[in-house]
């Protein structure tokens, strides 16, 4: 028997079923499409919610922050001094703690995402700005300037951000051999933090008891009489790269491919690594001028991102929330632990990335997912 076929007549309407997709790549799983006039974003639907959660985090830390130390101000007495409603807590809201605070969250901010983009470029879950002398050469500039030159305390952000730039470019420059090979780069990182812990070491031995003890606690990375003048240039820092960043966000998911991967698709990642690595040198420098060299909140911020997320690349905005909640609450424990002494908040997250280093090392070393 022959079936018959029929074919419908000019202008007859279309039999109904389910609208057919649009030609194009398919739409990655757990991914939605945000569009805005012409423009269009893939975003991942879980880390939207991760960075919702971790914004809501934030904001009940900067207000926890706002509100303990040597004398307790209630959490709507510190808002109205936010909001510039007169009360009896103007001076120690407005005045010592809200500077203090808003300088915490933007360090916290631009570490963690300095750490998500160094991460991304070396593909090594170790590599972050305080681990390949980022922040050792801004500490080595910033020493050798109060030793050396007579530097006073307003130059020391300027001094930081030069020393972090020019480590960095040391770094860059020994690693690159026809491309950036990751384990080189974070090799040869390693080397040069070690030196420059030796050459910092050697001033500091040099230097007068008052400018090395001046040095001393500028290099733990305190917040402690952070004013307007400490967080005002990073926040400018981090508005003008904000359209870099959007650009990185997106880079990293071709960033994070092998040299073998990428060469079969055709794709050249030398200029893309290499703007994701310079985006994140300056943040990481701009962070250490603002607040000394805070260990471990670039190192702990992305894997902690990565993981509350589970995407296959770093969350850029999730990597820059959990740094920026990281540094904050250290910053309460930094205040709180031993009050009336006050702790500088780098001592408190080195005190947790230690122990967090020793397990990404051992995790690594025992076969797990790093």
């Amino acid at each position: 028997m022959t079936a018959l076929t029929t074919r419908p007549e000019p202008g007859a309407a279309k039999p109904a079923g389910p609208p057919s997709r649009p030609p194009g790549r398919p739409r990655p799983a757990g991914h939605g499409l945000l569009r805005h006039r012409r423009a269009s974003f893939l975003v991942h639907r879980r880390s939207a919610v991760v960075a919702g959660v971790l914004l809501l985090l934030l904001a009940a830390a900067f207000v926890t922050a706002l509100c303990v130390g040597e004398t307790y101000v209630s959490p709507l007495d510190a808002l109205r001094s936010v909001f510039g409603v007169p009360n009896d807590n103007d001076f120690v809201v407005g005045t010592l703690r809200l500077p203090r605070v808003v300088t915490g969250v933007l360090v916290g901010l631009a570490f963690g995402a300095a750490g998500s983009l160094i991460q991304t470029v070396a593909r090594n879950p170790l590599a972050s700005p305080d681990v390949i002398g980022i922040t050792r050469g801004a500490g080595a500039c910033v020493v050798g300037f109060l030793v050396l030159g007579g530097m006073s305390s307003g130059d020391i952000p300027y001094a930081a951000l030069l020393g972090g730039i020019g480590a960095a470019a040391l770094v860059y420059l020994l690693a690159w051999r026809r491309g950036l090979q990751a384990q080189r780069f974070v090799l040869i990182g390693v080397g040069i933090s070690l030196a420059l812990v030796s050459v910092t070491n050697m001033l500091l031995t040099k230097a007068d008891v008052v400018l090395a003890q001046q040095a001393k606690v500028w290099m733990s990375g305190s917040l402690n009489g952070r004013g307007w003048d400490y967080a005002q240039p990073l926040a400018l820092t981090l508005l003008v790269l904000l359209p870099f960043l959007a650009w990185a966000g997106r880079a990293q998911r071709t960033a994070g491919f092998d040299d073998d991967t990428a060469t079969s698709l055709g794709i050249r990642l030398g200029r893309t690594r290499l703007g994701l690595a310079v985006i994140g040198i300056v943040l990481a420098s701009a962070a250490t001028a603002a607040a000394g060299p805070v260990e471990f909140v670039a190192l702990m911020a992305p894997q902690v991102a990565r993981r509350l997320a589970r995407t296959p690349q770093i969350p850029l905005v999730s990597s820059a929330l959990v740094g920026a909640l990281i540094v904050c609450v250290a910053d309460i424990g930094a205040r709180l632990l031993f009050s009336p002494t006050e702790l500088p908040v780098g001592v408190v997250t080195a005190a947790i990335g230690g122990p967090y280093l020793l397990w990404l090392l051992t995790r690594s070393r025992t076969g797990g997912a790093a």
